[in-house]
């Protein structure tokens, strides 16, 4: 069994942080290990941003979740300890809005997160889960991408019925009587198991899952609803046939591919008053120093590696990491409500939660720029 990891306290870590070696992705060692937040203000960190009140549509409060796909093991088992004690940081690191699915790890992430948020005052957090595959017991798991599955295989149904039950089958996994956020999930062109049959499946949900969950918000059973997906094309489609409240975009706003978004499909959601919780804010950790992109789906783009590689020059030369700017420079556009950058243990939630505390120096946005990393209307932090 692996050894238990210790979990370093945010300030503890920004501490040690400061005198730390350079941002390289050489200078991980295991899955698991996390580079140093560096910066002003990392030794102290405050509390993680908010939302503020007033908006038409719903909004999570905390504008800094946990992403759990990791404590579902989507890259390297995750020991119940290790997860147990994930969520834990989370909470004690001032998060309170948890982002899973039945899909991540094949309901392995809502038990855990269940067992775990089960002992806190419900009224404190949100939970943010997802409709779209239907878990049934198997003897036979199919081959997937989660490592250690349990023995379940899925089935896609965007109908009313498979929604309902869908949301059931959650909320007896997490153990609540209701659900803050709900998500059509992966229903996009990029999933692998649909490819072109994706415009079939968005019809079963444009008059099955998208009126339920609108039934369901009405009922009071859950508090939004949206799409969690990797490309814009079906959240576009579903603003013009529903009336969602929320969506989660995965790798489609980050510090190194944020034009399309912020030219397009912000405005758009903008004008309708729906909010963007940002999924992979690290591109699945490739801006942590990670040697993957975009879940790991296709290989790095070079270009992508040589921008990479120039941001960290920059960020470098300003006493700060990569990590930071990044998680920093997700958060900043009004029309996101929050990031939900993924852990797998408590270390690596510490370094998170000490990111946004860090104070970027204001040479950073401007020499990212001057380099042509971010566009010159990207939303920095501090700006007006």
């Amino acid at each position: 069994m692996p050894t238990r990891r210790t979990f370093l306290s945010a300030a503890a870590l920004g501490a040690a942080s400061l005198a730390a070696a350079p941002l390289v992705a050489q200078a991980q060692t295991s899955p698991g290990d996390v580079l140093p937040t560096r910066g002003p203000g990392a030794a102290t960190p405050g509390p993680l941003p908010t939302n503020p009140a007033g908006s038409r549509k719903y909004r999570p409060t905390s504008r800094v979740g946990l992403g759990c796909a990791p404590i579902g093991n989507n890259w390297a088992v995750v020991t119940e300890e290790d997860a147990a004690a994930t969520i834990e940081a989370a909470w004690d690191g001032g998060m309170r809005l948890f982002d899973t699915s039945p899909w991540y790890g094949l309901g392995r992430s809502e038990r855990r997160l269940g067992h775990v948020l089960g002992q806190k005052p419900r009224e404190e957090y949100v939970i943010s889960s997802k409709v779209g595959r239907l878990l049934t017991a198997t003897k036979e798991t199919p081959k997937v991408g989660w490592k250690d599955p349990p023995p379940f295989d899925y089935r896609y149904d965007f109908s009313a019925a498979g929604t309902r039950r869908s949301v059931e089958d959650s909320l007896q996994r997490l153990g609540i009587d209701s659900l803050d956020i709900v998500l059509v999930h992966d229903l996009s062109p990029d999933n692998g198991d649909m490819g072109e049959r994706w415009l079939e499946y968005f019809e079963q949900a444009r008059t099955g899952a998208f009126p339920e969950l609108t039934k369901m918000r009405e009922e009071g059973l859950i508090k939004a609803w949206g799409m969690g997906v990797n490309t814009p094309d079906p959240a576009m489609r579903a603003i013009e046939v529903s009336d969602p409240d929320i969506f989660l975009l995965a790798c489609q706003y980050s510090l190194l591919d944020h034009e399309r978004a912020l030219e397009h499909t912000f405005p758009h959601l903008a004008t309708r008053g729906i909010s963007v919780i940002v999924g992979s804010p690290l591109l699945a950790g490739f801006l942590a120093g990670r040697d993957r992109y975009l879940y790991g789906s296709q290989p790095v783009p070079p270009d992508s590696e040589q921008k990479r590689a120039r941001a960290q020059e920059i960020v470098q030369s300003h006493g700060v990491d990569l990590r930071t700017v990044s998680l920093q420079f997700a958060n900043a556009p009004e029309v996101v409500s929050a990031i939900v950058p993924g852990s797998r243990n408590a270390e690596q939630v510490a370094a998170n939660v000490a990111s946004m505390s860090v104070d970027i120096p204001a040479g950073v946005w401007s020499d990212l720029r001057a380099a042509g990393i971010i566009t010159a209307n990207a939303p920095v932090p501090g700006a007006a």
